[in-house]
């Protein structure tokens, strides 16, 4: 049951970050009216949750529990 938990907390992460990414750099820009678009410092929240996201999915794979 953790496992599932941790994979699921880090995978939601990753998507996240990957959104925030997405919207700081322009590259999905939806919707438009957000004021997250065109914006550099959402790319590096962005990255920073990503990291966060793959961390949390590295450890709860290397761990040996339920």
């Amino acid at each position: 049951m953790r496992r599932k938990f941790g994979y699921a907390f880090g995978a939601s992460l990753i998507l996240l970050g990957l959104l925030w990414i997405g919207q700081g750099s322009g590259f999905f820009p939806y919707p438009s009216s957000s004021f997250m678009i065109n914006q550099s410092v959402w790319i590096l929240w962005g990255v920073i949750v990503l990291g966060i996201g793959g961390i949390a999915v590295f450890i709860t794979h290397k761990l040996r529990g339920n």
